[in-house]
């Protein structure tokens, strides 16, 4: 695999038709920074472009698939404007929609933790296969935040995606989102790549305009349904959730920059174990 471009948070290569992008942050679990995204979009961009590549696989460097938006970075900011806090939530929000608009087909292959908007990533994949050991959800209202880009209740049912949501679940095993039709396949974690790649492969076999119109087509109805015009206003409640801030985000943050991230999710976790 190889590509001249040069990326400092991802690895990107070309092979044999299949575009592969590898979030490369195994450090802190392929946490996903300004940086980051702004290397996915240049990847992106490229295997596009190319009339060569027939479908585009996202993996993870390390333990994990993501661990989602870089809590770190957004603590770092400290109280942010109403303003500051849209530009950097729609910025978060193309990115993950860069997956289900793309005009090739995009396959998530997921390990260890996919979490926030890891999760969202491999749910805008148009299809995501899991790893057996894999864990994933979206635990953000436990630290008092939003959900950047929902998709969840478009892909599976009311009841599902409330439960996750609403209770914060992020260690949702692949057999259980499996059930949930959030996921297309559980594999064997050492199998994983090579049955994300097998299946790029049967894709690009197929006629290149034909799967690029029919997922126009499927994606158009949902168009239809109404779920763009859903996400946006999903995004508007997110960015009032974020700019007003709330005791719980405030005490995470504060543990967070005085004993560090682990602490804080130590806190966090706590709270969601104590009695009601």
């Amino acid at each position: 695999m190889s590509h001249d471009a040069v990326f400092s948070t991802i690895s990107f290569g070309i092979a044999d038709g299949i575009a592969e992008l590898r979030l490369n942050r195994p450090e802190v679990l392929n946490a996903i920074n300004g940086a980051m995204i702004s290397d996915i979009g240049r990847a992106l961009d490229l295997a596009e472009a190319d009339p060569g590549v027939r479908a585009i696989v996202v993996t993870g460097e390390g333990r994990a698939f993501s661990a989602g938006f870089d809590l770190k970075e957004s603590a770092a900011r400290g109280d942010t404007s109403p303003t500051q806090w849209r530009q950097i939530l729609e910025a978060d929000f193309k990115i993950i929609m860069r997956f289900w608009d793309s005009p090739k087909p995009t396959i998530a292959a997921i390990h260890g933790a996919c979490i926030g908007g890891g999760f969202e990533i491999a749910l805008a994949c148009d299809i995501t296969l899991a790893a057996d050991t894999s864990v994933m959800g979206e635990p953000e209202v436990r630290f008092g935040s939003g959900i950047v880009a929902l998709l969840l209740p478009w892909v599976t049912g009311p009841k599902q995606a409330k439960e996750i949501l609403l209770a914060g679940i992020d260690r949702m095993d692949a057999a259980r989102a499996l059930s949930f039709g959030l996921i297309n396949r559980v594999v064997p974690a050492e199998a994983l790549r090579d049955e994300a790649i097998a299946l790029a492969r049967t894709i690009a076999s197929g006629g290149a305009e034909a799967v690029r119109l029919t997922k126009v087509a499927i994606n158009r109805s949902y168009e239809i349904m109404g779920m763009r015009q859903s996400l946006l206003q999903a995004l508007e409640i997110d960015i009032a959730i974020e700019s007003a801030g709330g005791p719980e985000r405030t005490e995470f943050n504060r543990i967070r920059r005085e004993s560090g991230l682990k602490a804080a999710i130590g806190w966090r976790d706590a709270r969601s174990a104590e009695p009601s």
